[in-house]
C-alpha cells in the first residue's frame, strides 16, 4: 500500500513540528527531504505555493498547511493526548501567538540585516517582552508546584502547544544561544531542553541528503 509522501526540510520549523505529530501518530511516510534552490516538480503541482511541509495522502488529498497536518495526524492516532491534555482552544491560542506576533519577531531577529531600521537585540527584547516572559512564567508557576518534575506550557503533559511552539523557540534560541542561556528565561530554557533531548524530538532530526526519501 502506498505510503503518504511529506515534502520536508530538516531544519524548517513548520516540518519539524508537522514531522513530530506524524512520528507521534504512528503513520509512517516517505519523507521528500526539499532543497530549497530546487523544489520539486511534484510538490509544487501538490501545492502551488512552494514552501513546506506538504503531505500528500494516498487519496490525493494533500494538506500544506503544518497545523493541519499535526491535527490530520493525531485525529487519526493519539497515544499521549496531545489533542487531550489541554483545551483546544487554549492550545490554539499559543499557537496563534506563536505564528503570529512572535514568528514576525523570531524573522526579525534571525534576519536583522533585512531589517535596518533596529539593532538586532532590539527585535530579541521585543519577542521576550511581549511573548517569550509570557511563557516563561507560566511554565515557572507550574514549575513552583512540580516537584522537580519536567513541567508543560497548559499543564504537567505536553498538549498540541508544546510540539508545535517547540522548533520555533528552538530557533529563536539557536540565534545565540550563550545569551539565551543566560537569560531571565530558565524555565522555558528547561521546557526547550526537556523537549530538544526527547527520542521523539531527535528521531524527526535525523539527517537526510536533499532530495532523499527516507521512512518516517
Amino acid at each position: 500500500m502506498a505510503l503518504p509522501l511529506l515534502y520536508s526540510y530538516r531544519r524548517c520549523p513548520y516540518a519539524i513540528r508537522a514531522r513530530l505529530a506524524l512520528r507521534q501518530a504512528g503513520i509512517a511516510c516517505d519523507v521528500h527531504e526539499v532543497a530549497l534552490r530546487d523544489k520539486p516538480a511534484g510538490m509544487l503541482a501538490a501545492s502551488p505555493k512552494g514552501t513546506v511541509p506538504v503531505l500528500v495522502l494516498p487519496s490525493g488529498r494533500v494538506i500544506d498547511q503544518s497545523l493541519e497536518i499535526m491535527l490530520w495526524a493525531l485525529q487519526q492516532n493519539d497515544p499521549q493526548g496531545w489533542l487531550t491534555q489541554a483545551p483546544l482552544a487554549d492550545s490554539l491560542a499559543l499557537i496563534a501567538t506563536n505564528d503570529g506576533p512572535f514568528k514576525v519577531l523570531l524573522d526579525r531577529y534571525k534576519y536583522p540585516e533585512r531589517h535596518p531600521s533596529h539593532p538586532q537585540a532590539h527585535h530579541r527584547d521585543e519577542a521576550v517582552a511581549t511573548v517569550l516572559s509570557v511563557w516563561n512564567s507560566r511554565l515557572q508557576q507550574q514549575r513552583d508546584r512540580a516537584d522537580g518534575h519536567p513541567v508543560f506550557l497548559l499543564g504537567d503533559q505536553a498538549s498540541l502547544a508544546d510540539m508545535a511552539l517547540l522548533p520555533f523557540v528552538r530557533q529563536f534560541a539557536q540565534v545565540d544561544r550563550t545569551w539565551f542561556d543566560q537569560s531571565e528565561l530558565q524555565a522555558l530554557r528547561a521546557w526547550l531542553d526537556h523537549g530538544l533531548s526527547s527520542p521523539l524530538f531527535e528521531a524527526v532530526m535525523a539527517k537526510a541528503a536533499p532530495g532523499a526519501q527516507a521512512r518516517a
